[in-house]
Order: C-alpha cells, then structure tokens, then sequence
C-alpha cells in the first residue's frame, strides 16, 4: 500500500527534526573542525518544490550531505509542496534528524503552502518560518493506491497522529495542533500558525530570516548549539539536468502524454515492422513514463484502463462491430484517465484539457489513421509481380506457345498452353522474370 499524508506529514517532518537523535549527531557543531570547509562562514539555500516524491527526497539529502561536507553554518529549505509520497516524507525527516547542521525550513512565497506531507518536512526543521500569505496543515493520510477499510484507515491515521504528536513534543512546539492536523485535516495561516506555536517566525525575505533565526538555540538530543546566521552570504543549490529532468518527467500531465507517445510509437512499429524510428520513440517514452509513475500516486487500475482503450480501438478496426468496440475504447480511456492520478487531495492532477486532447487524438489516431492503413493492407496488390497476377490484356503477336502481349500499356513476352491469335484477350496467371504466362478469357478464363 502506498500512502500520502494529506497534510501532517509536514508538520511530522519538521517536527522529526526539532526532535533529532543524541548527542552523537551533534558532536561536529559542539567541537568544530579546526579546518573550516567551503561553506563556512555561509549557508546554503535549496528549494523544495511541488510533490513529493523520491525525486525531492534526493535532492534534499543530497542538499544535507552537501551542507555537513563543505562546513555550512545552515541549510535554509524553501518550501511550496502540496504534499506527496509518505515513504519519501520520512526518508527526508530522517535526513533532516540526523543533520550535523542545522536546518531552517521556510514556506515562502507568499501563496505558498506546506500540506500533506510538506507539514512534516518544515516542522521537522530547527528553525521553521513562514512568508506573510501563506498556509500549513492537512496532513491526514490517504492511501493512493485505492480506498482504505476502517481498520486499515484508523492504524495509518493513528500512526501519523504518533509520529506527528512526538515531533511536536520534541520541538516544544504545539503538540495538539499537530495531531489535529492529521486526525481532522486542520490547516492553518502564517499569522495563526505563529500564534498557536507552529512555526517561529513571519520572514519576507532571506535576508530577514537569517536575522531572525540568529540566536536561536538547536539540539540535537541533550546537546545545544547556538545559530549565528545574521548577514551571512549565502549559497543556492541549482538543480543540474538530471534534476530539471526528472522533474520535468515527474509532472503528472508530461507522464501521461509520454505514456501515451509511448503506446502510439510501439503499436506504429508493430503495424509496420522495420520503421525503427516509432519503435525506439514509443520505447523511450513508454520506459520514462513509468519512471514518472513510480514517483506519482498513481492508480495502476486507471493504467489497465487505458491499455484496454488501446485494445478495444485495435479491435474495432479489425473487427466489425458497429461502433461498440470504439465506444468501450473511449470511455475507457476516459475513466482510465481520471482515476490515474488521485483527485481526491491535494497532490499532483491531470488536467482535463490533457484527458480530452488525449481522447480525442487517440480516438481519431486509430480510427482514422490506423484504419485507413489496415484498409489500405487489406486492398488488392496492384503493383510487382502479385500485382500482374489477374490483369488482363491483349496477344499483340501469335502465340504459339510463346509471342507477345500488351498489358497495361506495356509489352511483355508470354506463353500460352493454347495457341492464341493476335487480338485475343487474355488474363495473367503468372509471371518469371520477364515473361508472363497467360490464359485466353474467350475459353472460361473470366472469373
């Protein structure tokens, strides 16, 4: 089963980091290295953007290991997420409790939010702050995969409330709030979220929030450090072309339409063998699809949906049914398309106006395109040697066995069983090489 947390995920993930393991972890802020690395003096700034997913979990890691490396006095996260994978929440709270530096997650800007699973993630950090106008909370868990039974719902939403309640207490931060925020789906505003203890601090700019997070205290188990972040230059992690990749792939609506590219590529090259070019770009886009849904909530129920579309359009073309096949094939690829990715939080949609221009190409794809070339195969050969068998023709010299015959505008030496005089018609029954072998209509040839 996978589950997404609607919105507590986010406060758990920022709540796991207040919360972080022993002293153990923090034995490099409490004894710094006498050789300062690249980052000291500076921090380091990345961006958390849209679903989250294994894609984000790595990028976040990677951001840490960078940060505990290169000496970087704090890793600021900007966060705007809607929520995501809770197997990928937990793997970035995990990073973020056992980072020997420390981690100030901001939801900026304004308009931003930190749901589902983005909750977590900014309460799990040492110092949480929000830009004016933006929101946090909704963390109930959802089980993308289908619906839940009341049991199985209760022990998901139990576990979140626990994982949630416990980071809270770790950070001394509001405790109540945070089970809610799973239990109910409670969400809140900057203001409010500062007023009840979510988060610590209003912050606008970067600037301000380096100012504001200095002198701040963060613990890793029973020991304490000291945040000095006032003024200090800072350096912003870019995403490299793997990461602009992935993340281009990841994005719901690129998925479908590569999935889709993908069936009309392979389906191509199986109707007319030897065109390798739609083969491989049918393959290539079929192979990044399911990369992309493995890092999406997908309903894999919606992809059997659709790949039964595809069938019943084949089908109606090879098979005369009157329409039915084609109209199972579009509602179909019509259901398939909406319950692919859930609909029902605050995670990653399809567009309708995908779905329809998905519907209506493939529609008209095969049944007009595709159709017209099976039709096409299914016509008499006219041309090479099939196309000479049946023509018909007239003896321009005597056949006696052998002479010559005019076919089509053309003259081709012949043989005949039966001596046949000039003007006689004749039909082709075969051909070698450059001669034809002929038969005269005037004795029963006509069929």
């Amino acid at each position: 089963m996978r589950v997404a947390i609607a919105a507590a995920p986010a406060i758990v993930a920022a709540f796991a980091l207040s919360a972080a393991p022993g002293a153990g972890a923090m034995a490099w802020a409490a004894k710094p290295d006498l050789h300062a690395g690249a980052g000291a003096g500076r921090v380091l700034v990345m961006r958390l953007e849209g679903p989250v997913s294994p894609i984000p979990a790595g990028a976040l890691i990677h951001a840490v290991d960078r940060a505990e490396a290169e000496r970087y006095e704090a890793l600021v996260v900007e966060v705007d997420t809607p929520g995501g994978l809770e197997s990928s929440m937990r793997d970035m709270v995990k990073r973020e409790l056992a980072s020997r530096v420390p981690i100030i997650a901001w939801v900026t800007p304004g308009g931003a939010r930190a749901a589902s699973a983005g909750v977590f993630i900014v309460m799990a950090a040492d110092v949480a702050a929000m830009s004016p106008a933006t929101n946090i909370g909704a963390a109930t868990p959802i089980n993308l995969q289908g619906g839940m039974d009341s049991t199985l719902a209760r022990k998901v939403t139990n576990d979140a409330a626990a994982f949630a309640r416990t980071v809270a207490g770790e950070r001394g931060r509001n405790a109540r709030w945070a089970e809610d925020a799973v239990r109910s789906a409670v969400a809140v505003d900057d203001s409010e979220a500062i007023a009840i203890h979510v988060v610590d601090f209003h912050a606008a700019t970067l600037a301000e929030l380096l100012a504001l997070a200095d002198g701040r205290t963060w613990r890793r188990g029973e020991t304490r450090a000291t945040l000095h972040t006032r003024g200090l230059p800072a350096d912003r992690i870019e995403a490299g072309f793997r990461e602009r990749l992935l993340g281009l792939v990841a994005d719901p609506n690129v998925a479908y339409i590569l999935m889709m590219l993908g069936f009309y590529g392979l389906l191509f090259e199986l109707q007319n063998p030897g065109a390798i070019l739609p083969g491989v770009v049918g393959g290539i886009c079929i192979i990044l699809a399911f990369l992309a849904f493995s890092t999406l909530p997908v309903h894999y129920a919606g992809v059997a949906l659709i790949v039964l579309a595809i069938v019943f359009f084949i089908a109606e073309i090879k098979v005369m049914s009157h329409g039915l096949l084609a109209a199972g094939g579009v509602l179909s690829l019509i259901l398939g398309s909406i319950i692919l990715f859930d609909r029902g939080g605050p995670g990653p949609h399809l567009s309708w106006s995908v779905i329809g221009a998905a519907t209506i190409t493939t529609t008209l794809f095969f049944l007009v395109i595709v159709g017209a070339g099976m039709r096409a195969q299914r016509r008499r050969v006219t041309t090479g040697v099939r196309g000479m068998l049946g023509a018909r023709g007239v003896v321009t010299e005597r056949l006696a066995p052998e002479g010559r015959v005019r076919v089509g505008g053309e003259y081709w030496n012949a043989v005949s069983s039966d001596p046949l005089d000039a003007g006689s018609e004749v039909e082709v029954t075969g051909v070698d090489g450059l001669k034809l072998t002929v038969r005269s209509l005037a004795q029963g040839g006509l069929r």
